[in-house]
């Protein structure tokens, strides 16, 4: 054999060798990066490496990492059900309180938490105040069906549910909203 044919095995050797993993860090662990094999890359040119980034890491390749999907920046706006066209509104009910002289502090339309991302109890519109809460549902199966999980600490007429469980409106004060929202068409 000359120099040449053993400067071929030689090569031929260690490039075997580096496939088979002998010398390798590699513990099988997912993490670690490939062999090279003479298949992989064609011989006598160079792999392409990335750089190392900030803290001495090489990413992967981009063939590694895959496609990369667009997300939007923000989630989609939830879409509540829709009241009933014979339910009057939340607010409308609030307002209908404060015209008969009834406490209705601080109103707050929670509306978004009838949603997925709230309470997610499928109400169309919600308005909390200190003296009593005010669910309108798309219809009055669902009305009911919450009514009747609060108890006796909640009123229901049609798609409306008013909610005392954390209001401060005492026991004997309650029959006044109940009589403003029964005289709402």
């Amino acid at each position: 054999m000359t120099t040449r044919n053993l400067t071929a095995v030689g090569i031929l050797l260690v490039a075997v060798a580096l496939s088979a993993g002998c010398g390798s860090d590699d513990d099988g662990s997912p993490t670690a990066s490939p062999s090279v094999s003479s298949e992989a890359a064609p011989t006598g040119l160079p792999t392409p490496q990335a750089a190392p980034d900030a803290d001495g890491a090489t990413p992967p390749s981009a063939a590694a990492q895959g496609t990369t999907q667009r997300r939007p920046a923000s989630p989609p706006p939830v879409v509540l059900p829709k009241r009933p066209a014979s339910a009057p509104g939340a607010k409308q009910v609030v307002d209908a309180f404060r015209a008969a002289g009834l406490k209705v502090p601080r109103p707050k339309d929670r509306s978004v938490d009838c949603g997925p991302d709230g309470l997610g109890l499928g109400c169309s519109e919600l308005m909390a105040t200190d003296a009593v809460t005010v669910y309108v549902f798309p219809d009055d199966t669902s009305a009911s069906d919450i009514a009747e999980t609060w108890g006796g600490q909640s009123y229901r007429r049609g798609a409306v549910v008013l909610n005392y469980l954390e209001a401060k409106t005492p026991a004997a004060d309650r029959p006044r909203y109940e009589k403003v929202l029964n005289g709402l068409g």
